[in-house]
């Protein structure tokens, strides 16, 4: 693993919770996506070399959604740059890590993605992410 490459953080709301990172961070957001595969919202900041990662859910049934009716808003994963995702999950594996998918999909900001299941994790979601090379 390469860095941390950004904390994500459930939210209710975007636009609150958008006001709230830019003034808290004193830097405006500097990229909104939608990913339909995980059915939610983002906006993203950057503070120096980190990165944060602000999480809406778009769907009442999806994941972000379910995780706030749970636990609340708050810290939902880190995510780790990865050189090669796929050899960093075949690591992984081998060390007894649970993964929860066997192939990489396509996230946010030009990233393939894979999640480390909290459970094997030290109760912490893991995300890996490599850049998609354009």
């Amino acid at each position: 693993m390469l860095r941390v490459e950004h904390i994500g953080i459930a939210v209710k709301s975007m636009a609150e919770s958008q006001q709230l990172f830019e003034t808290l961070l004193g830097a405006p957001c500097y990229k909104h996506e939608i990913v339909e595969s995980e059915k939610v919202t983002t906006a993203f900041f950057q503070k120096g070399e980190t990165k944060i990662e602000l999480l809406e859910s778009s769907d009442p049934e999806g994941v972000i959604a379910k995780f706030i009716e749970k636990k609340g808003e708050g810290l939902h994963h880190i995510a780790f740059e990865v050189e090669d995702i796929r050899a960093e999950m075949e690591r992984l594996k081998s060390q007894g890590f649970k993964l929860l998918m066997e192939e990489p999909k396509r996230g946010a900001d030009d990233k393939l993605i894979c999640f480390v299941h909290p459970k094997s994790a030290g109760g912490v979601l893991l995300e890996l992410c490599q850049t998609i090379k354009q």
